[in-house]
């Protein structure tokens, strides 16, 4: 991979776990050389992996619209920040630079990102490897969730299996490059879900 779409929150609860895991993922990419694309922001905790991965020596494209950006909430000291019309527009060009997605802790934003691009996947529409961070077992009842789909028929295993899980950095960076994206595009064969 060559470079990583991080979806996140633009707070910080402080947690020191998660700091430690913010620096971790950033330590793993710019060893690697992966490019960091994300929103753009220099709050929360995409200012956090942000800086991470500059003070590393590493590459980190933001992606960020204008109104946004009018409520001085742009990182300025990115390798690249583009500036956008809308947040469909953000999606939509973060999905093309990247090669895998990652999300981080964080609150609606994160999470709609998140399932759009999941959707997307599914469709057939990118085959970019999806992960979550599960730092501190953030996600652990959205992981459920995703598993009751499944146990009442509205999600096939095939496609839950194209979350990739893991709440170490290195581990789920090293799942996502090993990862061949097969989605069961249920949309266009039989609806059966057995």
């Amino acid at each position: 991979m060559k470079a990583i779409c991080v979806f996140c929150g633009a707070n910080f609860n402080g947690d020191p776990i998660l700091k430690s895991a913010i620096d971790e993922l950033a330590e793993i990419m710019v060893n690697r050389d992966i490019t960091l694309v994300y929103g753009g922001g220099k709050v929360g905790v995409m200012g956090l992996i942000a800086d991470a991965v500059l003070s590393r020596g590493g590459r980190a494209i933001g992606i960020i619209p204008q109104f946004l950006m009018d409520k001085e909430v742009g990182h300025t000291g990115l390798t690249e920040l583009r500036i956008v019309e809308n947040m469909h527009q953000r999606k939509q060009l973060m999905n093309d630079l990247c090669d895998g997605i990652i999300m981080l802790p964080g609150g609606f934003g994160t999470l709609e990102e998140f399932f759009e691009v999941l959707t997307w996947l599914q469709l057939g529409l990118h085959s970019h490897p999806v992960g979550v961070l599960n730092v501190n077992g953030f996600y652990d009842l959205l992981l459920q969730q995703m598993d009751l789909m499944v146990d009442q028929k509205f999600l096939k295993p095939a496609n839950r299996e194209l979350v990739i899980t893991s709440n170490d950095a290195i581990e789920l960076v090293n799942l996502m490059e090993d990862c061949k994206v097969e989605p069961d595009e249920v949309w266009f064969r039989d609806r059966d879900l057995t």
